[in-house]
């Protein structure tokens, strides 16, 4: 005789990623049917590393560790913020990249968040500060108290916003075709 379907947990793990050069925030939430609890979160430090290539590896051995220690079933990154400094913003797309190869080294699934999208998704205002980030999501997940570097609740809120999306992946389609084919609910018939 089977487990009646309703007595089944259904549970998923998300880690939350905030890429940085300087610090890497990172938070995993366990979701469980609705009810949703923080395991762990925190920093990368990478300010001590003297140059980028050392952080580079630093942030794909630390998050290659993250993964295999609590085993995440899904990554949600922050998209990198668009700014004027061109060096700086090539060096935080390389970190997200760092980022990014661990999660694909174990075949999770990988989603981006653009910054406004999370602050819109966790406190109801695209505009908002980390600050006001981080007393939402402090509030909402019932943490002791806010880490000192916000970055964490910085990741924290990614992993919300990915999971308040309903774990939406990003299409792999290679053209407008390709991605018809593969969502034919998507297209609207006049």
């Amino acid at each position: 005789m089977g487990i009646p379907q309703k007595s089944i947990a259904r549970e998923k793990i998300i880690l939350g990623i905030d890429p940085g050069t300087s610090a890497m925030g990172y938070g995993l939430l366990l979701i469980k049917n609705k009810n949703i609890s923080v395991i762990q979160y925190g920093i990368i430090h990478l300010k001590k590393y003297a140059n980028h290539e050392t952080k580079l590896r630093k942030i794909f051995e630390r998050v290659t560790a993250i993964i295999d220690e609590f085993h995440p079933d899904e990554v949600a990154l922050e998209a990198p913020f668009f700014g004027k400094n061109v060096q700086s913003m090539l060096k935080l797309g390389r970190a997200q990249g760092a980022a990014m190869v661990a999660a694909l080294n174990r075949d999770l699934p990988i989603t981006e968040y653009a910054p406004r999208k999370v602050k819109q998704s966790v406190t109801g205002n695209g505009n908002a500060t980390k600050e006001q980030v981080a007393a939402m999501l402090q509030k909402m997940l019932k943490l002791a108290e806010l880490p000192k570097m916000l970055d964490a609740t910085d990741a924290l809120g990614v992993a919300l916003t990915h999971h308040n999306q309903g774990g939406i992946q990003t299409s792999k389609a290679k053209n407008w075709s390709s991605f018809l084919a593969d969502n034919p609910e998507r297209l609207v018939k006049k």
